[in-house]
């Protein structure tokens, strides 16, 4: 089996915490990698030092490039390969970022940024996408709390995030059978889990069994 699986959700909304578990569960029965977007490879990290520098300021369709860049060399690099290989990818972030982040909250339009990614993706979706819904403030409070570095995202103003949000919530009402909401104001525990009985049923439907 082979399924390209993507997490998306505003900041602080525990995308790292939960695909370190859900790999973790996976890993028992199937081959599975984890990857994230910006990065995962070497010029894609590059890439994701420009963009998340807190010192740079930049245009907004420039954002869109860089994040478009990282995607077409993460895809052939890392994706296409590991899925060749029939593996189950779980990749922090991917198009419906940009869409969110570069389509709503920069105020580019969603049919602008998805120009720019489709000659970056060339037709190369998700099967499934897991949007860990959650309100702007508990997350940068989370991120607060967690003591993380702050990067270039993280100290856009609160309205900024919240067309974030919008900017999911749109996207899971335009896309339903692609993405799955889970709320992840619960606990870890039940977030995983909730995240867990999607994939699953989605696995089983495709008609192969974890």
């Amino acid at each position: 089996m082979s399924y390209f699986i993507t997490f998306e959700g505003p900041e602080g909304s525990g995308k790292s915490t939960v695909i370190k578990h859900v790999h973790e569960a996976l890993s028992k029965t199937c081959p599975v990698i984890t990857t994230r977007e910006p990065g995962g490879i070497a010029i894609s990290e590059k890439i994701r030092d420009l963009l998340l520098d807190e010192g740079n300021v930049m245009d907004g369709r420039t954002e869109a490039l860089l994040f478009a860049a990282s995607r077409r060399q993460h895809l052939v690099e890392r994706v296409i390969p590991a899925l060749n290989e029939k593996k189950i990818v779980l990749c922090d972030r991917f198009v419906d970022s940009s869409l969110a982040y570069q389509g709503m909250a920069r105020e580019i339009g969603f049919d602008e940024v998805m120009s720019i990614n489709q000659f970056a993706i060339d037709n190369h979706m998700p099967d499934l996408t897991i949007y860990l819904k959650l309100a702007p403030e508990v997350g940068l409070r989370r991120i607060s709390d967690n003591r993380r570095e702050n990067n270039r995202l993280d100290q856009e103003t609160i309205d900024f995030h919240k067309k974030v949000v919008s900017g999911y919530n749109e996207l899971s009402m335009l896309y339903p059978e692609r993405i799955k909401v889970v709320d992840a104001s619960q606990s870890v525990e039940k977030v995983v889990s909730d995240t867990l009985t999607i994939i699953e049923e989605y696995i089983n439907f495709r008609g192969e069994y974890l």
